[in-house]
Protein backbone atom coordinates (compact mmCIF):
# COMPACT_ATOMS: atom_id res chain seq x y z
CA UNK A 1 0.00 0.00 0.00
CA UNK A 2 1.29 3.90 -0.67
CA UNK A 3 1.73 6.44 2.17
CA UNK A 4 -1.65 8.54 2.37
CA UNK A 5 -0.58 11.01 1.12
CA UNK A 6 -3.90 13.38 0.71
CA UNK A 7 -4.43 13.81 4.43
CA UNK A 8 -6.32 16.67 5.43
CA UNK A 9 -6.02 17.64 1.55
CA UNK A 10 -2.86 18.14 1.27
CA UNK A 11 -0.86 16.66 -1.63
CA UNK A 12 2.58 14.40 -1.49
CA UNK A 13 4.48 18.14 -2.70
CA UNK A 14 3.13 19.80 0.27
CA UNK A 15 4.17 16.91 2.82
CA UNK A 16 7.81 16.81 1.00
CA UNK A 17 7.79 20.60 1.68
CA UNK A 18 6.89 20.18 5.26
CA UNK A 19 9.32 17.21 5.92
CA UNK A 20 12.30 19.21 4.09
CA UNK A 21 11.25 22.41 6.60
CA UNK A 22 11.51 20.60 9.40
CA UNK A 23 14.90 18.62 8.64
CA UNK A 24 16.15 22.13 7.82
CA UNK A 25 14.96 23.55 11.21
CA UNK A 26 16.56 20.54 13.17
CA UNK A 27 19.91 21.11 11.29
CA UNK A 28 19.68 24.80 12.00
CA UNK A 29 18.59 24.70 15.45
CA UNK A 30 21.10 21.86 16.06
CA UNK A 31 24.12 23.97 14.46
CA UNK A 32 22.60 27.40 16.83
CA UNK A 33 23.34 25.32 19.71
CA UNK A 34 26.72 24.32 19.12
CA UNK A 35 28.15 27.49 18.04
CA UNK A 36 25.44 29.65 19.75
CA UNK A 37 25.83 28.58 23.69
CA UNK A 38 29.67 29.77 23.41
CA UNK A 39 29.27 32.92 21.64
CA UNK A 40 26.53 34.09 24.32
CA UNK A 41 29.53 33.21 27.16
CA UNK A 42 31.60 34.86 24.82
CA UNK A 43 29.74 38.09 24.49
CA UNK A 44 28.80 38.10 28.27
CA UNK A 45 31.81 37.43 29.70
CA UNK A 46 34.11 39.71 26.90
CA UNK A 47 35.20 43.19 28.36
CA UNK A 48 36.35 44.73 24.75
CA UNK A 49 34.36 47.95 24.60
CA UNK A 50 34.66 47.06 20.54
CA UNK A 51 32.37 43.69 21.20
CA UNK A 52 29.32 46.44 21.17
CA UNK A 53 29.92 46.42 17.04
CA UNK A 54 30.11 42.07 17.68
CA UNK A 55 26.63 41.89 19.35
CA UNK A 56 25.32 44.81 16.22
CA UNK A 57 26.55 41.76 13.46
CA UNK A 58 25.18 39.13 15.22
CA UNK A 59 21.31 41.17 16.04
CA UNK A 60 21.52 42.56 12.63
CA UNK A 61 19.18 39.81 11.07
CA UNK A 62 16.51 41.16 13.07
CA UNK A 63 16.07 44.31 11.80
CA UNK A 64 17.47 43.89 8.10
CA UNK A 65 14.67 42.28 5.71
CA UNK A 66 15.13 38.95 5.17
CA UNK A 67 15.92 39.47 1.30
CA UNK A 68 18.17 41.66 2.34
CA UNK A 69 20.51 38.93 3.80
CA UNK A 70 19.91 36.32 1.26
CA UNK A 71 20.91 38.62 -1.60
CA UNK A 72 24.30 39.10 0.11
CA UNK A 73 24.63 35.44 0.80
CA UNK A 74 23.22 34.37 -2.49
CA UNK A 75 26.53 37.10 -3.82
CA UNK A 76 29.11 35.95 -1.38
CA UNK A 77 28.05 32.42 -2.05
CA UNK A 78 28.28 32.29 -5.96
CA UNK A 79 31.51 30.51 -7.19
CA UNK A 80 33.35 33.19 -8.06
CA UNK A 81 33.48 34.72 -5.01
CA UNK A 82 35.82 33.59 -2.57
CA UNK A 83 32.92 31.78 -0.08
CA UNK A 84 31.55 29.97 -2.68
CA UNK A 85 34.83 28.91 -4.31
CA UNK A 86 36.35 27.66 -1.42
CA UNK A 87 32.90 25.68 -0.49
CA UNK A 88 32.84 24.42 -4.33
CA UNK A 89 36.57 23.27 -3.55
CA UNK A 90 36.42 21.48 -0.82
CA UNK A 91 33.10 20.03 -1.47
CA UNK A 92 32.41 19.33 -5.27
CA UNK A 93 29.17 21.36 -5.75
CA UNK A 94 28.01 25.28 -5.41
CA UNK A 95 26.16 25.87 -2.12
CA UNK A 96 23.61 28.10 -3.96
CA UNK A 97 20.74 26.33 -4.63
CA UNK A 98 21.43 23.22 -2.30
CA UNK A 99 19.73 22.28 1.05
CA UNK A 100 23.07 22.84 2.50
CA UNK A 101 22.68 26.54 1.65
CA UNK A 102 19.86 26.72 3.12
CA UNK A 103 21.55 25.71 6.30
CA UNK A 104 23.90 28.03 6.01
CA UNK A 105 21.11 30.64 5.17
CA UNK A 106 18.81 29.91 7.75
CA UNK A 107 21.82 29.60 10.86
CA UNK A 108 22.98 33.52 9.76
CA UNK A 109 19.52 34.52 9.45
CA UNK A 110 18.32 32.89 12.96
CA UNK A 111 21.81 33.28 14.95
CA UNK A 112 20.18 36.17 17.39
CA UNK A 113 16.59 34.32 18.17
CA UNK A 114 19.03 31.61 19.67
CA UNK A 115 22.24 33.95 21.45
CA UNK A 116 19.92 36.60 22.73
CA UNK A 117 17.82 33.84 24.79
CA UNK A 118 21.34 32.29 25.63
CA UNK A 119 23.00 35.29 27.09
CA UNK A 120 19.83 35.95 28.97
CA UNK A 121 19.97 32.37 30.40
CA UNK A 122 23.43 32.12 31.05
CA UNK A 123 23.33 35.78 32.83
CA UNK A 124 20.81 34.91 35.15
CA UNK A 125 23.35 32.02 36.64
CA UNK A 126 24.36 33.82 39.84
CA UNK A 127 28.20 34.99 40.15
CA UNK A 128 28.35 33.25 43.41
CA UNK A 129 27.13 29.82 42.54
CA UNK A 130 30.36 29.68 39.48
CA UNK A 131 32.47 30.83 41.61
CA UNK A 132 31.73 28.50 44.32
CA UNK A 133 32.38 25.47 41.58
CA UNK A 134 35.79 26.98 41.12
CA UNK A 135 37.06 27.72 44.35
CA UNK A 136 36.01 23.99 45.03
CA UNK A 137 38.59 23.28 42.16
CA UNK A 138 36.07 22.84 38.99
CA UNK A 139 38.01 24.66 35.69
CA UNK A 140 36.07 27.22 34.10
CA UNK A 141 34.96 24.44 31.63
CA UNK A 142 33.59 22.96 33.68
CA UNK A 143 32.09 25.37 35.42
CA UNK A 144 30.67 25.76 32.49
CA UNK A 145 29.28 22.23 31.51
CA UNK A 146 28.39 21.17 35.10
CA UNK A 147 27.23 24.06 36.60
CA UNK A 148 26.19 27.05 34.40
CA UNK A 149 24.32 25.30 31.59
CA UNK A 150 22.19 22.86 33.88
CA UNK A 151 21.13 26.10 35.81
CA UNK A 152 20.15 27.74 32.70
CA UNK A 153 18.49 24.91 31.33
CA UNK A 154 15.02 26.34 30.49
CA UNK A 155 16.55 29.97 29.02
CA UNK A 156 18.52 27.63 26.44
CA UNK A 157 15.71 25.45 25.66
CA UNK A 158 13.50 28.81 25.01
CA UNK A 159 16.20 29.52 22.43
CA UNK A 160 15.95 26.47 20.88
CA UNK A 161 12.26 26.51 20.59
CA UNK A 162 12.44 29.84 18.97
CA UNK A 163 15.01 29.41 16.85
CA UNK A 164 13.45 25.98 15.29
CA UNK A 165 10.19 27.80 15.11
CA UNK A 166 11.87 31.14 13.11
CA UNK A 167 13.37 28.42 11.21
CA UNK A 168 10.20 27.23 9.95
CA UNK A 169 8.54 30.46 9.12
CA UNK A 170 11.56 31.53 6.94
CA UNK A 171 10.74 32.79 3.78
CA UNK A 172 12.94 35.45 2.16
CA UNK A 173 16.32 34.32 2.94
CA UNK A 174 15.43 30.58 1.47
CA UNK A 175 14.20 31.58 -1.75
CA UNK A 176 16.87 34.17 -2.10
CA UNK A 177 19.66 31.82 -1.60
CA UNK A 178 17.94 28.50 -2.29
CA UNK A 179 14.91 28.92 -5.29
CA UNK A 180 12.19 26.64 -4.76
CA UNK A 181 13.15 23.16 -6.48
CA UNK A 182 11.01 20.65 -5.09
CA UNK A 183 12.24 17.95 -2.92
CA UNK A 184 15.53 19.83 -2.38
CA UNK A 185 15.18 24.21 -1.75
CA UNK A 186 10.97 23.82 -1.48
CA UNK A 187 10.20 24.45 2.17
CA UNK A 188 7.02 25.01 3.45
CA UNK A 189 6.38 28.75 3.19
CA UNK A 190 7.39 28.70 -0.30
CA UNK A 191 5.04 25.74 -1.20
CA UNK A 192 2.47 27.40 0.52
CA UNK A 193 2.92 30.90 -1.41
CA UNK A 194 2.82 28.57 -4.60
CA UNK A 195 -0.90 27.64 -3.64
CA UNK A 196 -1.92 30.46 -3.34
CA UNK A 197 -0.52 31.40 -6.47
CA UNK A 198 -2.19 28.99 -7.97
CA UNK A 199 -5.47 29.91 -6.58
CA UNK A 200 -5.11 26.39 -4.67
CA UNK A 201 -6.98 28.17 -1.25
CA UNK A 202 -8.16 24.58 -0.07
CA UNK A 203 -5.01 23.30 -0.47
CA UNK A 204 -3.21 26.51 1.24
CA UNK A 205 -6.11 26.67 3.81
CA UNK A 206 -5.31 23.11 5.10
CA UNK A 207 -1.18 23.21 4.83
CA UNK A 208 -1.38 27.37 6.60
CA UNK A 209 -3.23 25.69 9.35
CA UNK A 210 -0.29 23.21 10.01
CA UNK A 211 2.17 25.55 10.17
CA UNK A 212 -0.32 27.30 12.73
CA UNK A 213 -0.09 24.40 14.86
CA UNK A 214 3.35 24.21 14.48
CA UNK A 215 4.42 27.28 15.00
CA UNK A 216 1.14 27.67 18.39
CA UNK A 217 3.05 24.60 19.63
CA UNK A 218 6.26 26.02 19.65
CA UNK A 219 5.11 29.28 21.44
CA UNK A 220 3.33 27.22 23.67
CA UNK A 221 6.74 25.35 24.92
CA UNK A 222 8.52 28.51 25.39
CA UNK A 223 5.60 30.25 27.55
CA UNK A 224 6.15 27.19 29.75
CA UNK A 225 9.69 26.66 29.74
CA UNK A 226 9.75 30.83 31.02
CA UNK A 227 6.88 29.84 33.80
CA UNK A 228 8.11 26.34 35.11
CA UNK A 229 10.00 27.07 37.60
CA UNK A 230 12.41 24.58 40.01
CA UNK A 231 10.58 22.78 42.94
CA UNK A 232 13.19 24.35 45.27
CA UNK A 233 12.16 28.02 44.43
Amino acid sequence: MGIPWEVIGLTGDLWQSLWLTIRLALATTTILILIGLPLAQFLNNCRWRGIVFLEALVTLPIVLPPTVIGFYLLVAFAPQNLPGWLWERLTGHPLVFTFSGLVVGSVIYSLPFAVQPFQSALKAVPLEVREAAMICGATPLQTFWHVTLPLARRGIGVGVTLSFAHTIGEFGVVLMLGGNIPGVTRVASIALFDEVQKLNYAAAHAFALVLLAISFTALLTIGLLQRKKDPAE
